[in-house]
């Protein structure tokens, strides 16, 4: 992405309705977002949007199954929580945050 054409920028059409939103509200809020910037933006709205389906499924289902040795977890659950803990990764490697926080761990660098 260059220039002005941050303004033609749509969210992809697969995404749900929240995360459109706040995939939008990124776009127009942040300066100087790269395309690779709006890949993990992508799949950080791909990623929630997962953990709100396995959600939706663990309220109606409930969080564990029958298993042939009794009762174990719905396996929505690891789906829920891996994607929780992948869209943190994500937002926090596109340094989202409107202050830095000293107290969390440095961002992982790349070639060095």
């Amino acid at each position: 992405m260059s220039g002005n054409g941050k303004g033609n920028m749509t969210p992809p059409r697969h995404l749900r309705p929240a995360s459109k939103k706040w995939w939008a509200s990124v776009v127009k809020d942040y300066e100087g977002l790269q395309p690779h910037h709006l890949r993990l933006l992508t799949l950080a709205a791909e990623s929630w949007d997962r953990v709100e389906q396995a959600r939706k499924t663990l309220n109606e289902e409930g969080l564990t199954v029958t298993g042939r040795f009794g009762p174990k977890a719905h396996p929505l659950v690891a789906v829920e929580q891996n994607n929780k803990v992948l869209f943190a990764r994500l937002v926090r490697e596109l340094n989202l945050s409107e202050t830095p926080d000293d107290s969390r761990p440095p961002r992982l660098g790349y070639g060095g």
